[in-house]
């Protein structure tokens, strides 16, 4: 098997497409062979330069770690790219204790349900709010809503309804890359990568199609109150759509290159994030942002408002994660201990605004460096560094008491956390790479979506 050069320019020009880099992608889609090419860009899944590069990173790896025998080098040194690697053994009762400990909280199968129906990557999934139903997304052009049983081992088909974004007028690219259910558990906001967001009932009813971003949407966030549904794409902007009259309120242009995320400080107030590495704070009825934050070195991928809505945490590819306050023009905090670029941050539901006040807040951040760290706000600190993944952690999750934190990686695994001890008490391994976990709002399920088409669906009792 081998790769063309005409393949590689093609995955070269793509990435620099949904990088935000617009003006080297013309130049270089003009220079290069593609024009004259007979790739079907419809059927290459976003992200398949990056996806090649870690497969073949992982084939490195594995070939630099095997002995003649065919046994395993126990190396725990990361793997890089650009780096020369040089392997440090594990200790030998480091591994046997490590051994131990996976196969004391190792989840046994009966206690998870596979839910199979797509066809391609499952990008994200979300629980109901007020019910046990999941919602997933997929590059399969399709969204769907499964009505899970409360015993995982029970047999049989999980019921579900498939909500198709694919539209046959056209040749677009529909993968859903964004899910998101309103406050009420009534409605199910969908975005895809064609720019098209759409809102169903529960039951699966298409009720809007929202049509004003011309690029990929890569967030969607509802406010408090349901009746606003804030949007950020690629195309550089965000919108706030009027959710009842199914049609776009206000759309804001803060940024010169993709909004990578969004999100509500109150019901008329939101931030927004870019890889022009920037951060904005817009309101409803205004057309400039109220408020900047500049200090991350790379593109900010994720932004959370805290559950009081006081402070604004941020995560980057410059490998920090910040805090931000309105008060305040600089960072209040520049937490700086992982080594390689931050994918997402999650605020645990403790303290103020949380129906646990009494418990402190704490902010918990995954990178690509296979860690993710816990941070006192308070005291600006790193409280435990969970350490026990070996690939890129692409998502977190803390479950409604707070007291567990769940993350899913690319190394198969969903680990989870006792927050207080930073232990791992229950681990799971997938079928594969895994995209997102999250919890139900009773605290005793875990989803996790795989790249290989499924959704694990975790029975969670301690």
């Amino acid at each position: 098997m081998s790769i063309t050069s005409e393949e590689i320019n093609f995955l070269v020009y793509r990435y620099l497409q949904e990088s935000g880099f617009s003006h080297s992608a013309f130049t270089f889609f003009n220079e290069s062979t593609i024009p004259r090419s007979n790739i079907n860009g419809a059927n290459v899944p976003p992200g398949s330069l990056i996806s090649l590069v870690q497969r073949g990173l992982q084939y490195k790896e594995m070939e630099t770690h095997l002995n003649e025998d065919g046994s395993e080098i126990p190396c725990k040194v990361p793997f890089s790219i650009v780096t020369p690697h040089h392997c440090k053994i594990e200790d030998a009762d480091e591994e046997m204790k490590d051994s131990g400990d996976e196969n004391d909280v190792s989840i046994p199968e009966e206690e998870v349900k596979l839910l199979k129906g797509h066809s391609k990557e499952v990008y994200v999934c979300a629980w109901n709010n007020k019910k046990d139903i999941l919602a997933s997304g997929s590059a399969d052009t399709t969204a769907r809503i499964w009505r899970v049983r409360s015993d995982p081992s029970k047999k049989g088909a999980t019921p579900t309804t498939v909500l198709p974004h694919q539209n046959p007028a056209t040749t677009d690219n529909e993968e859903v890359s964004v899910i998101r259910w309103d406050p009420t558990g009534n409605f199910l906001a969908t975005g895809a990568v064609d720019g098209v967001a759409r809102i169903w009932t529960a039951k699966g009813t298409l009720k809007h199609t929202l049509v004003q971003h011309k690029e990929p949407i890569f967030s969607l966030k509802w406010n408090k109150e349901g009746n606003f549904l804030l949007s950020g794409s690629a195309d550089h902007t965000a919108i706030v759509w009027d959710v009842a009259a199914g049609e776009m309120k206000q759309q804001f242009a803060f940024h010169g290159a993709p909004t990578l995320d969004v999100d509500w400080k109150d019901n008329k107030t939101f931030a927004t994030c870019s890889s022009d590495h920037s951060i904005h704070v817009g309101e409803i009825g205004t057309t400039q942002s109220i408020r900047r934050f500049d200090g991350h070195k790379n593109e900010v991928n994720t932004i959370k408002w805290c559950p009081a809505g006081r402070l604004l945490a941020s995560c980057s590819d410059d490998c920090t994660a910040k805090l931000w306050s309105m008060d305040a023009k600089e960072a209040l905090y520049d937490f700086k201990e992982h080594e390689k670029e931050l994918y997402t941050i999650e605020w645990s539901p403790t303290g103020a605004g949380t129906a646990n006040p009494n418990r402190d807040l704490m902010l918990a951040s995954a990178s690509f460096d296979s860690t993710v760290r816990l941070w006192n706000i308070e005291q600006g600190r790193c409280l435990h560094n969970l350490a026990k993944h070996t690939d890129p952690v692409y998502s977190i999750s803390f479950s409604p008491d707070g007291q567990y934190l769940a993350s899913g990686s690319f190394d198969h695994y969903v680990h989870i956390w006792s927050v207080s001890t930073g232990e791992v008490v229950k681990s799971y391994r997938g079928g594969g790479g895994i995209f997102e976990v999250c919890w139900n709002t009773k605290g005793d399920k875990i989803a996790a979506c795989f790249d290989t088409n499924n959704i694990a669906v975790i029975d969670f009792r301690m």
